[in-house]
C-alpha cells in the first residue's frame, strides 16, 4: 500500500493536541491507500528512538486515536466507497468517530446526513479539520445519547476494549441497521448481529502490527 501527501500547513489546534502528548513531530495531510480520502496524520517515519520514558507513558495513557487511521476505519471507509447503496441518501452516524474517516467516505458516499459522535473534543475537532480537507460538510455529537434517530450507525474499531462490548445493545437503540467493522475482536456473539464479511487493511501510517490486526471482521444487524 502507498499513499500521498499534501504539503499544506496543519490545523494549529491539531499540532497543539498532538505536541501536548507527543513533542517534536508533525502533522501531514496524506491520502489513504484506495481511496480519494485524506487525513491530517502522524507522519510515516516516526523518531520513536527520541521518546523518553514520559512521553511514552503520555502515549499509552491519553492516546490521540485521532493521529492514526486505523485498519477497522480504513476497510470500512473502503467498503463504504465501493458500496455506497448502504449509505446512499441516507442519515448517518459514526459512532467513535476518531479522524471522522469513516464518516467522510459514507458522505462521499452519498450520504443525506453525516453525525461525527466522539466524546472527545480533540477527536471532533480533527473530523471537522479532516472534513474541510476534503470538501464534505458533516455533523458533530459529542454524546451519543444526545442523537436521535438515524437510518445506519457505523462503528469501526470500538471494541478494542471489553468494557465497550455494551455498546452493541446500545446501538441498536438508535438505528435499525447497524454495522462494525473491528479487527480486534475476531469473532463476537450476540444474537442480534452477524458476521457478513472479513477485509483485509493496514492501519495508517503502518504500526507494524501483528498480521491478525489487519484482518477487519464485518458485522451487521439480523
Amino acid at each position: 500500500m502507498s499513499c500521498t501527501f499534501q504539503f499544506a500547513k496543519a490545523p494549529e489546534q491539531l499540532l497543539k493536541a498532538l505536541h501536548d502528548v507527543i513533542p517534536n513531530t508533525d502533522l501531514l495531510a496524506q491520502q489513504l491507500p484506495e481511496t480519494p480520502i485524506s487525513l491530517w496524520l502522524i507522519p510515516p517515519v516516526f523518531p520513536t528512538d527520541r521518546l523518553d520514558d514520559e512521553v511514552i507513558r503520555r502515549i499509552w495513557n491519553e492516546t490521540p486515536y485521532w493521529i492514526f487511521c486505523w485498519a477497522s476505519g480504513l476497510a470500512m471507509a473502503q467498503w463504504l466507497l465501493a458500496e455506497p447503496h448502504h449509505v446512499k441518501d441516507k442519515v448517518v452516524l459514526d459512532f467513535g468517530a476518531g479522524s471522522g474517516v469513516v464518516a467522510i467516505a459514507a458522505k462521499m458516499a452519498g450520504a443525506k446526513r453525516v453525525i461525527c459522535c466522539d466524546i472527545d473534543p480533540i477527536s471532533l475537532e480533527s473530523c471537522r479539520e479532516n472534513a474541510l480537507l476534503n470538501n464534505v460538510e458533516l455533523e458533530y455529537l459529542d454524546d451519543l445519547y444526545k442523537s436521535e434517530q438515524v437510518d445506519v450507525l457505523l462503528a469501526a474499531d470500538v471494541l478494542y476494549d471489553q468494557c465497550n462490548r455494551f455498546f452493541l445493545d446500545e446501538f441498536l437503540k438508535f438505528a435499525p441497521e447497524v454495522w462494525v467493522a473491528d479487527s480486534r475482536v475476531k469473532n463476537f456473539s450476540h444474537p442480534q448481529y452477524l458476521k457478513i464479511d472479513e477485509r483485509s487493511a493496514t492501519t495508517w501510517p503502518d504500526l507494524d502490527e501483528a498480521k491478525e490486526f489487519r484482518n477487519v471482521s464485518f458485522y451487521r444487524t439480523k
